[in-house]
């Protein structure tokens, strides 16, 4: 199943490079490069665009602002230079963002994602769920629970969960963040919220859940973990300052 596409980028080397790297995709069609994003917007709305890659800073139309006018006819990927930006790409629904310089490997997983999202139900690939395993026993009657198996693309990976700062959900990928690596699974925030011991974790956002024991500071609703910023989302919040309040001195 072929997804059409467009690239809408207001920086003529930035539509090169996207559409040099659709034509190494055999399931990607290019249909047009728009410089203009009120003419890539007539385009969408016209119907027949699976996927559009979007810049985020352009002068007429921000690509922001073009998710919100344009809703969900397509797929949409960001590309951008600004990782910021991604927070509020969460609540708009893109199927992902790609930080600029955009290597190919990233944007080819970015490319496969949608691509098997338009694969129909019965030829989709099975989803693993995360499995959180007892340590070994040790004379304990309640062994403490300290790893998880998650399936990543060609492999089932142990991860402890001491190592784990924080997880981020994009759609139903999460990518989990230990002090070493970004490791990326196709799972829903939900059920790794499920998996995960409330005694160690907790969510604070649509599109995070982070280890208690790894926050350094809390500036009004803004985590920091390993100089990450963390927003802490309205629905959250009271739960997520009740957990810390119980553990100020």
């Amino acid at each position: 199943m072929n997804l059409n596409c467009i690239v809408v980028d207001d920086e003529p080397l930035a539509l090169d490079i996207l559409e040099d790297y659709i034509s190494k995709v055999p399931f990607l069609t290019m249909v047009k490069r728009c410089e203009n994003p009120i003419e890539a917007l007539q385009i969408v709305q016209g119907g027949g665009i699976d996927l559009v890659f979007l810049d985020i800073q352009m002068p007429e139309l921000t690509g922001i602002q073009f998710l919100k006018i344009a809703g969900n006819k397509c797929h949409y990927i960001l590309t951008t230079a600004y990782p910021e930006y991604a927070l509020e790409s969460y609540d708009l629904n893109v199927s992902d963002y790609l930080l600029k310089p955009i290597a190919f490997d990233r944007f080819y997983k970015a490319v496969e994602k949608v691509h098997n999202q338009q694969k129909p139900a019965d030829v989709a690939p099975p989803q693993i769920q995360p499995l959180i395993t007892p340590a070994p026993f040790s004379g304990s009657p309640n062994p403490v629970q300290d790893f998880i198996f998650v399936k990543t693309e060609h492999k089932i990976q142990k991860i402890y969960l001491h190592d784990i700062l924080y997880i981020e959900g994009l759609k139903d990928y999460i990518s989990i963040f230990t002090k070493d690596e970004r490791v990326i699974t196709l799972q829903s925030m939900k059920k790794m919220e499920e998996a995960l011991p409330q005694s160690q974790f907790i969510r604070v956002h649509k599109s995070y859940i982070v280890a208690v024991d790894k926050i350094e500071s809390i500036e009004r609703s803004r985590i920091t973990i390993n100089k990450k910023i963390i927003p802490v989302g309205d629905t959250y919040r009271d739960e997520f300052f009740k957990v810390i309040g119980n553990k100020n001195i």
